[in-house]
Formats: C-alpha cells, structure tokens, sequence
C-alpha cells in the first residue's frame, strides 16, 4: 500500500518534468515554428501540421489512451536489482514483457527488409503498445502471442467518444452496433480490414496477437513514404494513429524513456497503467481490456452493441415506482451519414504495362438517396486480389475525401511485375455502404521497336564459332523497355519462319544443339546481349529472327565461311630429284674392258 501511494505521489509531482524534458529532447531538431511551452507541451499548431485524419480513419477510432508518464528512475541499467517491494515494482513499470518486446523487435527487423526508408524504432512500437494497452496489459500473452483476455476500447458510439458504426459485423469486437479498438495496439475493425499482418506466420491476421498487431503498426507507421528518422514525418505518423496533441506527447515521451534503454521481465509481470484520457470527474473510465459502463437504458451485464432483450413495458413507460430513462441525447448526422451510394464518377479503362503507372485515375462519387453530391466523406480505396501492383509508396490502401463535388480521386496506381487482373474496391470509410468495385488488369511489358547494338557482321568458319556475339536493345515509344520477354530463333529465311536444320546454333545445358531460345528478357536498360553461336559444317548465309512480347522484330544475318581447303599430301615413294636408275646394258662404264689381241 505504501508503495502504491508512494507511486501516485511521485508520478503527480515529478512525471511533469519527465515528460517535459523528453519532448523538449526530441523538439530540439524540429522544424521551426513548433514550440515547446514550459512544460514540454507542443504547441495545438502541430497537430495540425498532420495530413487530414478523421476518427473512423486513425488506426485507433481516436480512442482513449493511457496517459500514465515514464518512471523517473533510469530504464537502464535494470532497476531489478533493487530491493525490496518498490525496487520490484519500478522494475516492473520500466521493463517490457518478454513476448511483447520480441514481438517489438520482429516487426522492426521486417520493416527494416520491406521499407528500408522508414527507419522504424522498434521502441516506437513500444511507447504506442505502453500507450494503447499497457503492453497488452503487462504482457499476459500466450506462447504464440495472443493476449489472455480480448482487449477491448469503449464503443464508439458518439457519447463522449467518436461515431463508428459498425464496420466488421462484430467479427473482431463482439460488437455489431459500433466498432471499438481491439487488440494490444487498439486497432479499430474499420483499420484492421486493410492494416492487418500475420506477424508471427499462422496464417492468420489476429488483431489481438501482438505479434500480428505489431507488425501492422509498423506498417501503419511506415505508410505515406515517411521516414520516422525526421521529426516532421514522426509527428505525422504518430498523430495519425491518434490525432492528438497530447497523445503525440505521451507517446513522445515514452519513446525518448525506452531509447535510453530498456529491459525484458517476464510475460504477465508488468504493471498495468492506471490514469486514462477519457477520466473525467464522475465517470469512471472503461479500460481496455474491460466492459465498458453502461450507457444509459443499456442493461447490465450485455456485451456493448447487443440487442436488449424484450421487456414488458418501454423505457419511461414501466410500472409504478419506475423512474422514466432518459434516452442518450441525439448525434447531429455527419456527411457520412447522408451518403446512400457510391458512384464510378467516369473511371475509364484502367490497364497498364507491368512496371509502368496507370494513366487513368479511379474517380468515385458519394451521393444520398436522392443523387445529390456529398462532401467532406472519405472513402477508401482498397487493392484486392493477387497482385503486386500499388498505391503511392507502396501501398494497398488509400483514402481520399470528397470534393465539393462529391467526388474522390484515387492516387495513381502503379502496376507491379505481376500480370492479369485484379480489383480496386472504393468503399465509404467509418460506413457498411455497397462500394464500387473496379476492374484492373497489368499487361506484359511489351517492345514496339527492336536494333542491333553495334554493325559489325557475325561471321564464323564452318565448325567454330562466332567471336562477336550478337547484342540488341528493344525500346517501346523511344524509351528503353527493360524486363521485356525475348525470343532467338535460327530461320530457315526471311520469308520462312520454320527452325532451320543446319547451320549456326545455340547451345543448351549439355553441349546439344538448340536452334531456339526462350525465356530471353532484357535488362533495365532494355540491352539483351545473346549466347555465344556455333557453326557446324555447313557453309553459306543465315537468319537469325530475334522477337520481343509486343511484335518488335529484328533479322540478323549471319555469314559461315567455307573451311580452308588444305593441299594434297604428297607421295612419300616419289622422289622428284631423283634420276631414273641407269640401264646397265647401256652403260658404257659396266662395259668389260676391251683388250687387243696379241
């Protein structure tokens, strides 16, 4: 007990002057014109400095938060060392759950290979998860991650809170009225849809697994092309998980907190934060994690967005002694709530090259029931399917707000390596309104003109090969096309496109002979540089047709030479210097000597 109000005590007098000192820290490099007052607080100018969020378009619904500032005492080294209860539970209060700061961690290591240029912390995602849900409540995980007990946020009902009518069926939070945060990073359902990762390889996208959730609040963080190494984009990517101030604050502060170091405790040791930003004098807060109060006319004890149960007489109107309720009071309708349909606001073909930007843009009108326009509503565009194709910076998601018009304009799409079709669903974010579903197709790159790099004539002698290899460059509307699918084939002539059975060839795997090439493609310059040739002992004039996807076609001719004729040997018998043998009858030196006679 003593140390409870000890704690209270402290955190009232002196985490004033942390978070003060920790947001001064990390404003120093700011841009100009932020400021920080005498109490480390931002000045209202930054929120607005953040890009137009609304609350059914933050990953959390703008929800409650804890607002409990760092422990005075350094996280590192590790205050476990200290004795007795309050060394205990300041080492609790500093350190990070085990399973939680792995999951922390994992998520940093997959950004840091899936979007190098966001320079995710993982003590980001900490001072959000610390934030959120007390590191899902002082890291009561299973083994694979998932929290013990569903954490769960208020309804955003309107009361004192956002309107967010149900976007999920109560899929992820039981609620089928409207949406509440779910999961130790208080994910919104409406978010989840398209923020949501498997970061612990199940298969499955649990909003609350931490190591699922961590992961989709790094890819959240890391959406937009910010770079969380600036102090501008780190405002803004915090500020659009929830937009306020104060949050950003908090948040800030345990940032700086964990940077100086931190340690791991195990799993279910953690304390649990105790002052919320929804307090107020007479309320008594719903932490995550617990059953909302009930709202009045609701019945105890029935999950938030359940239908009453029937009852004998309506509310105001029960038997005697029974005080009339009042009915909540009413929420004004939003532009969201006016809109009935959507609209293709005069989206033409959407079809683009691999690796190449859509021209056209998708256009969506928001209307009510009567075809009048409808402004200031966002609506989301979601890539679905299996594609690799994008929005701007790498993303599956985009939202847009509707103009004066009613009409929201996409951001370009960019299509990936990957052809065929897919799909782009506009639908009305915070809203269960039919969307429109767009149809998308990527081609294969394609080459409309093809030519030989260099003008030196291929020429071999029959049986060798060719010193020069042949080269090409393929470009499509004057610029080079790279990745374009190239096919070599040895012709029988140009008007003949049949493989030719003699004459130069290519070589496969094993040294045989191959007249044909597939699966060529040229490189990011658009050059394709062709294996080495062969000639076998036919002499003459060949075609060599190259072809890319798209029609570009090129001959090239191809020269093998007579192999030299070598001389006749000569007979080794014969010997030109050599006289013919003498005819010893007629030589007059073999003749006997004549004597005289006597």
């Amino acid at each position: 007990m003593a140390a409870h109000i000890g704690r209270r005590l402290r955190k009232g007098a002196a985490t004033t002057a942390v978070a003060a000192a920790a947001v001064a820290a990390l404003s120093a490099s700011q841009a100009p014109g932020v400021t920080v007052d005498d109490q480390g607080r931002q000045s209202t100018g930054d929120a607005t400095s953040a890009p137009d969020t609304a609350a059914d378009d933050s990953a959390t619904g703008n929800s409650p938060y804890y607002t409990d500032l760092p422990p005075l005492n350094s996280p590192n080294p590790s205050p476990s060392a200290s004795s007795g209860e309050t060394g205990d539970q300041r080492a609790a209060e500093a350190g990070i759950p085990a399973t939680v700061l792995d999951a922390y961690k994992r998520a940093e290591a997959t950004l840091r290979e899936k979007k190098p240029g966001c320079n995710l912390p993982w003590q980001l995602l900490a001072a959000i998860g610390k934030v959120e849900s007390g590191q899902a409540r002082g890291g009561r995980v299973t083994a694979d991650g998932t929290t013990v007990t569903p954490i769960l946020g208020p309804q955003l009902d309107g009361n004192g809170f956002a309107l967010i009518r149900d976007t999920d069926n109560g899929a992820h939070d039981g609620n089928r009225m409207y949406d509440q945060a779910v999961g130790p990073m208080q994910f919104i359902p409406s978010t989840w849809d398209w923020a949501g990762r498997d970061g612990n390889g199940d298969g499955r996208k649990d909003p609350n697994n931490i190591y699922d959730a961590a992961l989709a609040a790094g890819h959240y963080l890391c959406r937009n092309d910010w770079d969380l190494s600036k102090p501008g984009d780190l405002r803004r990517a915090i500020l659009s998980y929830n937009n306020s101030t104060d949050y950003l604050n908090t948040v800030l502060s345990w940032l700086e907190y964990y940077r100086k170091g931190t340690h791991e405790i195990p799993d279910g040791t953690g304390t649990l934060p105790e002052d919320r930003s929804d307090t107020r004098p007479g309320v008594t807060p719903s932490a995550p994690g617990t059953t909302p109060p009930a709202r009045p006319g609701s019945r105890p004890g029935k999950p938030s967005g359940s239908r009453p149960s029937p009852s004998p007489a309506e509310p105001g109107t029960g038997g005697p002694g029974t005080p009339p309720v009042t009915p909540p009071p009413s929420t004004p309708p939003t532009p969201t709530d006016t809109v009935h349909h959507l609209e293709d606001a005069g989206t033409g073909t959407l079809t683009a090259m691999a690796g190449h930007t859509f021209a056209e843009r998708i256009s969506t009108r928001a209307e009510t029931k009567a075809g009048k326009a409808v402004a200031k509503v966002r609506i989301r565009f979601t890539i679905v399917g299996d594609t690799d194709a994008a929005f701007a910076g790498g993303e599956r998601v985009a939202t847009v707000t509707t103009d004066a018009s009613g009409v929201a304009v996409a951001p370009a799409l960019q299509a990936g390596e990957r052809t065929g079709a897919f799909a782009v669903q506009a639908a009305v974010a915070g809203r269960s309104v039919k969307g429109v579903p767009y149809k998308v197709t990527v081609t294969q790159r394609v080459a409309d003109a093809l030519t030989r790099v260099g003008d030196k004539e291929p020429t071999c002698v029959a049986g060798g090969e060719f010193a020069e290899p042949v080269e090409v460059k393929a470009t499509y509307g004057g610029e080079a096309a790279g990745k374009v699918a190239v096919t070599a084939k040895l012709v029988r002539s140009a008007d003949d496109p049949a493989e030719n059975d003699k004459g130069p060839y290519f070589k496969d795997a094993e040294g045989k002979a191959l007249r044909t090439l597939t699966g060529l493609s040229t490189d990011a310059d658009g050059r394709l540089t062709l294996p080495t040739l062969y000639a076998d002992d036919t002499a003459g004039t060949f075609l060599l047709r190259v072809t890319t996807a798209g029609g570009a076609t090129l001959d090239v001719k191809l020269t093998v030479e007579p192999a030299a004729t070598p001389s006749p040997d000569p007979d080794p018998s014969a010997d030109p210097d050599a006289s013919a043998d003498p005819d010893p009858s007629t030589d007059p030196s073999t003749e006997p000597s004549q004597t005289p006679a006597a």
